[in-house]
């Protein structure tokens, strides 16, 4: 199954080397800026894996929480000072 990161991962080169030669052959520019700019597109993709839809940990059930049956002590009443 081909997740959002195997895609990334997959268009990181592609852009790099895909932009660049088709910057190249396509429109004359230099190399040097052909490569500018699929790399600057390599790095807008890495940063919007990495920052704007990052990965995240499956949240865990701790032991002492109330949902695994263990008593916490704060999940017990405190009984009010008279």
């Amino acid at each position: 199954m081909t997740g959002y990161y195997d895609i990334v991962l997959g268009a990181i080169p592609l852009s790099l080397l895909g932009i660049s030669g088709s910057l190249t052959f396509a429109t004359d520019l230099a190399l040097s800026t052909a490569v500018t700019l699929g790399a600057l597109v390599a790095v807008a993709l890495i940063g919007h894996a990495m920052f704007v839809n990052g990965p995240v940990d499956a949240p865990s059930l701790r032991q002492d929480s109330p949902a695994n049956g263990a008593d916490s002590p704060a999940a017990t009443p405190v009984p009010d000072a008279e």
